[in-house]
């Protein structure tokens, strides 16, 4: 089972018609995942793969017709946010964004949108959901992860593919990972993410992957502390990182001392969590 995503989702992919776009529907499509339509303006009425998936001109027609629920965003940064506000205006509930490189103003306009209009977002520069031998809805490779007990969410797309694997290989599997990306404005938090978790009787164990910048591991470790009764593993990336100095992510940066991924490590140990000096250690955190 899952959070957010399964094999009912039905799945709308903005942008279908770009290099990224249908390149990954190719591999959503390949794992199973129940892709109904693509949105590029102007190529209405177009099929892609084969003529399996209908091409629509506006997000409302595409959910008019087909009866989308999720929608996943691969189209450029600057054209990410209006898509981003089409898809709520067409009331999607659940909004994915891959896209990275929007502007930070950019986003706190729509992140004020969506407060309004209910409808959530996952990302964006984030690598999106996949619940294994279900669904996946973004760029997270699906042979890299088995389905299990285990809830998955991180600020980082790398390490989560990591993490995936190294459960894998002792044959630990997840229930749902949620990739909320790393950007200093994003849809969905951490704690968002942890209450799902929470609540889901197939989730047994959590494992969070964090890192440098921002505050939001430590708002994570309180609710932990305040809220969850399932055990939690963490790993924080950046340890070595330098101050002022932005490492990957455009949240990832230590200013003025806050930040720092020791501070992150001390509030996640005393809310009960356990730390990992590096990713392969989670699996032998949570077994």
């Amino acid at each position: 089972m899952s959070i957010l995503v399964n094999k009912n989702s039905r799945v709308l992919v903005q942008g279908i018609t770009g290099h990224e776009g249908l390149f990954h529907t190719q591999q959503m499509v390949a794992y199973n995942t129940n892709v109904v339509a693509g949105v590029t303006p102007g190529k209405g009425g177009e099929w892609v793969l084969n003529g399996k998936i209908p091409v629509f001109d506006s997000v409302k027609l595409a959910v008019e017709v087909t009866g989308a629920n999720t929608s996943v965003i691969f189209v450029p940064a600057r054209f990410a946010p209006d898509s981003i506000l089409e898809a709520a205006d067409a009331q999607i509930p659940l909004i994915i964004c891959i896209t990275e490189g929007i502007p930070v103003q950019d986003m706190m306009r729509v992140r004020n949108y969506l407060d309004q209009k209910g409808s959530r977002l996952i990302g964006p520069n984030c690598p999106g959901l996949l619940t294994p031998d279900e669904a996946k809805v973004g760029i997270i490779p699906g042979n890299i992860a088995i389905s299990g007990n285990i809830g998955i969410v991180s600020r980082s797309g790398t390490l989560t593919y990591e993490v995936l694997y190294a459960l894998k290989k002792v044959g630990l599997g997840a229930s749902t990972c949620v990739g909320i990306g790393g950007d200093p404005i994003n849809g969905t938090s951490f704690i968002d993410v942890l209450e799902l978790f929470e609540a889901d009787p197939h989730t047994d164990k959590i494992a969070l992957i964090g890192e440098i910048g921002g505050m939001d591991e430590e708002r994570a470790a309180e609710f932990i502390a305040n809220n969850m009764t399932k055990p939690v593993a963490a790993f924080i990336a950046g340890q070595t990182a330098p101050l002022g100095k932005r490492m990957g992510h455009a949240g990832a940066i230590i200013e003025g001392g806050s930040g720092l991924a020791g501070d992150k490590n001390r509030a996640l140990q005393a809310a009960g969590v356990r730390i990992a000096r590096h990713p392969e250690e989670i699996p032998e955190l949570l077994q």
